[in-house]
């Protein structure tokens, strides 16, 4: 792990942005897909055979088997399953308010000129999760919800199957209950298929005999899948593309105070350090930077850093992450950590700061924001309503997470009837259209003058 000061961060930037071409994980990912749209069924089989734990005869998974898995859980492990009931109960109440922002209205521009918008939700809502090293039941939640608070009328969930041909049994139960939450109660509205990786995505934006075409694909994946959807999107939509994931936290080591001391940056420092390593254990591709306004509270964050490593079970996968881009930046001013935040447009985006309230405003670019020490990423990861689905790799400096929004279309309407605001604008068409040499488009404008 590095410490920098912030006028060495720009080259530093520079050096680790710098897009190398993947041209080996791309060759993979077109064959895949061509193989897909030729074959369907016997192609995804064929790359489970590849790529998977095993390549199930059967594609579909029942409603039933993801009923069982979460009876399984329940009876197994009861703290889990409240743990998941919960998010998934305040996840789903974050998306009907997050719903209640996207409305239909109609707005008179001007008498006779009608203008309107109507939130129309996808038809065909996909979502996949991964496998892997650690399957992320918790994103079965943090997708699925929403789509079904959108009012889609199918969500489809794609993920790996293990060694018994089904995905993950966490995932599945997870999938039970966001279907509950949403008051599924067949497999007419959801579907699940136990397909992994870049095969899936191409099953899902293409349709196979199996598996119908979604309208949008939404959640994480490792770079097969996510250079799959990059390659398919137009045929289908999805959320973004996800890279590895990030957080920065930027602290004055003030927002947090031991009982007993004036200083209080150990405590503040031991806070930051459990942050960054919850991060650091994802991958070791994942990213874990921190803007500190001076180097005595830096190397005490590295310090609480190593310390807890000691104890941490997944320590080899978290260094792994910290050496490879594990940083901390020395700020000179509000002003440079600002712009230095704005640059790296994190995915997480801790403000571990006295005054962090007045800080907040003044940041454009994350993907969620979390305000004050008490308010940890893992809280958004998993239980406290906001989707942990986010953009990656600086995309936060155009997009944000994932939310019911992904999950509508906002298309717009025209409605005209005989009125001077109408005679304005259908003579202004007409002319424009001349002007642009596009002769049909204005005769279409002046047809209607006398109607």
């Amino acid at each position: 792990m590095r410490i920098i000061s912030g006028g060495e961060f720009s080259s530093y930037w520079k050096s680790q942005t710098a897009r190398e071409e993947d041209n080996k994980t791309e060759s993979i990912v077109k064959e895949i897909i061509a193989s897909v749209r030729k074959d369907g069924d016997k192609a995804v089989r064929h790359y489970a055979s590849r790529f998977d734990k095993s390549s199930p005869a059967q594609l579909e998974v029942s409603l039933t088997e993801a009923k069982r898995s979460f009876e399984e859980l329940r009876a197994n492990d009861p703290a889990l399953t409240q743990a998941l009931e919960l998010a998934s109960r305040n996840l789903k109440r974050f998306s009907e308010k997050q719903k209640e922002q996207f409305i239909d209205f109609e707005y008179e521009m001007d008498t006779g000129l009608i203008t309107g918008q109507r939130v129309i939700p996808v038809q065909r809502a996909a979502v996949y999760v991964p496998g892997g090293r650690f399957p992320l039941f918790s994103s079965v939640l943090m997708c699925m919800i929403p789509a079904f608070c959108a009012g889609s009328e199918e969500v489809i969930l794609c993920s790996p199957p293990a060694e018994d041909g089904l995905p993950d049994r966490k995932i599945l139960a997870a999938a039970a209950i966001a279907a509950d939450e949403a008051g599924v109660s067949d497999n007419g509205r959801l579907r699940i298929f136990a397909i992994g990786g870049a095969q899936a995505i191409a099953a899902l934006a293409i349709g196979t005999e199996t598996v119908p075409r979604a309208d949008i694909i939404a959640g994480p994946g490792n770079k097969y899948v996510a250079a799959a959807k990059r390659f398919l999107f137009g045929e289908t939509g999805i959320d973004f593309i996800a890279g590895p994931t990030d957080v920065l936290i930027i602290s004055d080591g003030m927002d947090v105070k031991c009982a007993d001391a004036d200083d209080f940056s150990p405590q503040a420092a031991d806070i930051i350090a459990a942050d960054m390593l919850a991060q650091a254990e994802h991958d070791p591709d994942a990213r874990a930077r921190v803007l500190v306004p001076n180097k005595e509270f830096a190397q005490l964050i590295a310090a609480a850093v190593e310390s807890r490593l000691i104890a941490l079970p997944t320590a080899e996968i978290a260094r792994a992450s910290l050496e490879a881009g594990g940083l901390i930046v020395v700020y000179q001013s509000m002003e440079e950590a600002l712009r230095i935040a704005d640059t790296i447009a994190p995915e997480h985006l801790e403000l571990q700061l006295k005054d962090a309230e007045s800080w907040a405003p003044l940041i454009k670019n994350y993907g969620s924001l979390f305000i004050g020490a008490l308010s940890a990423e893992a809280l958004g990861d998993y239980s406290a309503g906001v989707n942990h689905t986010l953009p990656t790799s600086t995309s936060a400096r155009f997009t944000g997470g994932l939310s019911v929004r992904h999950f509508f279309k906002t298309v717009t309407t025209l409605r005209c009837t005989p009125g001077e605001g109408f005679e304005k604008a259908r003579n202004a068409a007409e002319i424009i259209a001349r002007s642009e040499g596009l002769e049909g488009h204005a005769q279409s404008a002046a047809c209607r003058k006398k109607i």
